[in-house]
């Protein structure tokens, strides 16, 4: 998290420069206030997950790892094309429709409460993430309303936080 923040800095430091030596004060509003609001954003969100994950560990609420990897879920989401199965098993003997019915009940089984959905969704409506993006929403419209909104300049501040993440991710594995 720590090289997180000061890669953003760093960043933030050289749009500064790169908008100060331009001289064009309007580039230098609308890259300071993208560039904040994407970073806060970024940052929130990687703070919810993070504590939303050590909720779950703590509370041994551990999803078991799945030995299938993404492009078999996709392909075979009920796993019916099993590898090494080459006998017929005991449920093709047994009559079509209970075989269906079973698989009903098994969906139903599979549906989540209320309950279970927001405690899912923790990490999106969590308070930092909301914070943020107010953050965000508010910069754009303090933007417009004083007509000096930029966009050019404010998508590439709003894009350069989420590309920075990702770098720094990527360079540590």
């Amino acid at each position: 998290m720590k090289r997180i923040v000061l890669g953003l800095i760093a960043v933030d430091t050289l749009l500064l420069l790169a908008a100060l030596l331009g001289g064009n004060r309007l580039w230098l509003i609308n890259l300071q206030i993208g560039f904040i609001s994407s970073a806060l954003v970024m940052l929130a969100s990687i703070v919810s997950y993070r504590n939303m994950v050590q909720g779950r560990v703590a509370s041994g609420m551990v999803v078991a790892e799945d030995n299938r990897d993404t492009l078999d879920k996709i392909e075979d989401p009920y796993d019916l094309y099993e590898e090494g199965v080459s006998e017929p098993d005991e449920s093709s003997k047994r009559p079509f429709k209970e075989i269906v019915q079973e698989e009903r009940d098994r969906i139903k089984k599979q549906k989540r409460s209320l309950w279970q959905i927001g405690r899912d969704s923790k990490a999106a409506l969590s308070f930092y993430r909301l914070g943020a993006y107010v953050v965000l929403i508010v910069g754009f419209f303090y933007l417009n309303n004083h007509k000096i909104l930029d966009i050019g300049s404010y998508l590439l501040a709003l894009s350069l936080p989420p590309v920075v993440v990702v770098f720094l991710l990527m360079r540590e594995k």
